[in-house]
């Protein structure tokens, strides 16, 4: 049967005062402009007490906090971190005490060497991609396929090999290396690969066992680290997947084997909210203690803001 009906009559819905309504967003929370000269403490303390601001504030004393109590500081990092330009910046976070693991997914390694044995990276695939040349750069692949067939065969993961075998090298911009910097100062680093997602996976040079049981090896070495994580700050930057993923299974195997890591902050930045960093770095690993926080933005402002504030206090 089909019914008919009326607008409703507003006048007779209830109100309240708002005096006694609850409010979200009060005044002492505001935002305040800056005077010239700025300093970058006071652009810190300009920003509004609101949203993504206030986790930003938030996140800093966290981390700090990890930090002065010693306590495991891991980031988790996509290759484009590398590729706008952000090495220097995170060895000096390494040299102050921000970064104690790193992890990679296998991206990040090529362009991390390329960058030291070049200065540059990033080729253009669109325009190597119909003629099959796009990956088939010979020197990225037998240095990174031949460092790592020897250095799992002495023993180490893919981090440690390709670490070990930067510092023996003699490339121009060795310096600027973020697996070299983390070696060199006895930081783990971690590569996590997914077979056939990297360009040296395409050549003959490349031992699928060796990067299979380097990899393994890494997240048994992370899975270590992870264990370490209470009181301590996970931060997930520019890895929409492998990374997100390998975190959440080694923080399960690191509970499963009794380690209490239940406490804790975890971070990720990306230039979207994807699914897998919100649900296995954000909210999952936290819902037992410690807080998760989501910041969205360009790498090549968002990680150097991030930086500078750390090290401003």
């Amino acid at each position: 049967m089909k019914k008919s009906f009326k607008p409703v009559d507003l006048q007779k819905v209830r109100t309240g005062s708002l005096k006694d309504r609850k409010s979200l967003v009060k005044r002492d929370k505001r935002g305040s402009p800056c005077t010239a000269p700025v300093s970058f403490r006071e652009f810190i303390d300009s920003l509004p007490e609101i949203l993504a601001a206030k986790d930003f504030r938030e996140i800093v004393q966290r981390v700090i906090k990890a930090r002065q109590g010693e306590r495991v500081i891991i980031w988790g990092m996509g290759a484009h971190v590398i590729k706008v330009g952000l090495s220097p910046i995170l060895i000096d976070l390494m040299e102050q005490g921000f970064i104690t693991c790193l992890a990679l997914n296998g991206a990040g390694v090529i362009h991390d060497v390329e960058m030291a044995l070049m200065g540059s990276t990033s080729e253009d695939v669109a325009a190597e991609l119909d003629s099959g040349d796009f990956g088939m750069s010979g020197e990225t692949a037998a240095f990174i396929n031949d460092a790592v067939s020897r250095g799992v065969k002495a023993g180490y993961g893919l981090g440690e090999s390709v670490g070990r075998a930067l510092l023996e090298s003699t490339f121009p911009y060795v310096q600027e290396s973020i697996i070299a910097a983390a070696c060199s100062r006895n930081i783990p680093v971690t590569v996590h690969v997914a077979m056939g997602t990297d360009i040296i996976h395409m050549h003959p040079s490349c031992d699928g066992a060796a990067f299979g049981e380097g990899s393994h090896r890494d997240f048994r070495l992370l899975t270590a680290v992870v264990g370490s994580l209470q009181g301590g700050a996970y931060l997930n930057v520019g890895s929409a997947v492998i990374l997100p993923e390998v975190f959440l299974k080694a923080l399960n195997v690191a509970r499963n084997l009794g380690h209490a890591v239940n406490n804790f902050t975890t971070v990720t930045m990306d230039f979207i909210r994807h699914y897998r960093p919100l649900t296995n770095v954000a909210q999952r690993p936290v819902m037992k203690g410690g807080k998760g926080f989501v910041l969205v933005g360009h790498h090549e402002i968002m990680v150097p803001l991030l930086a500078a504030a750390l090290k401003q206090g």
